[in-house]
């Protein structure tokens, strides 16, 4: 059986429900010890769905892109930083779907969308096999920092967590590391 490529389409403000979803779900199973329990077992459902009900209705400057069925999402700011260029802001694919090909095809729209401008990510020092999973993309691990707050609330961070800044110099080397 021929397995039907993999459909991906711009997010618009009726997604802002699913991208939360997935967005918390995520959180929750991933960013357990670097962000408070409260915060991942209370309100982080209504905080994320605040979050991208406000991205997605002023889109400018940004990418959303979702695949399937809401199996995964990919959030682009352009030219986020002078120096490391666009910030993939989210990448989240249910735990199903993960090693699947949905966060690589995600990637590559993204590496597709970019071209040779660079690209950089943040990701949990503990996620490890997000940092493999980027490694396997081409991308390197340049700078150590400490979490930021969600929502500048110092309480959702459980501790001082550090994450670690994932840099492509040219984007389309991704799609390059694919081959």
């Amino acid at each position: 059986m021929i397995k039907p490529l993999l459909q991906v389409r711009p997010a618009g403000l009726d997604d802002a429900a699913a991208v939360a979803r997935l967005h918390a779900e995520s959180w929750r199973r991933h960013y357990r010890g670097a962000y408070a329990d409260a915060f991942l077992d209370g309100d982080v459902l209504a905080d994320r769905l605040a979050v991208w009900s406000a991205r997605l209705a002023s889109p400018e400057g940004t990418l959303t892109l979702i695949a399937d069925d809401d199996v995964g999402f990919v959030h682009v700011v352009f030219n986020h930083d002078k120096l490391w260029g666009s910030l993939v802001d989210n990448l989240h694919v249910v735990p199903q779907r993960q090693r699947a090909g949905v966060g690589k095809a995600l990637m590559t729209h993204v590496a597709s969308a970019l071209g040779k401008r660079p690209l950089y990510l943040w990701v949990l020092e503990q996620n490890l096999a997000a940092q493999a999973f980027y490694r396997a993309l081409g991308g390197a691990i340049v700078e150590k920092a400490k979490v930021p707050p969600i929502g500048g609330v110092p309480g959702r961070l459980n501790g001082a967590p550090n994450c670690l800044r994932v840099a492509w110099p040219d984007a389309s080397s991704i799609a390059r590391a694919l081959s």
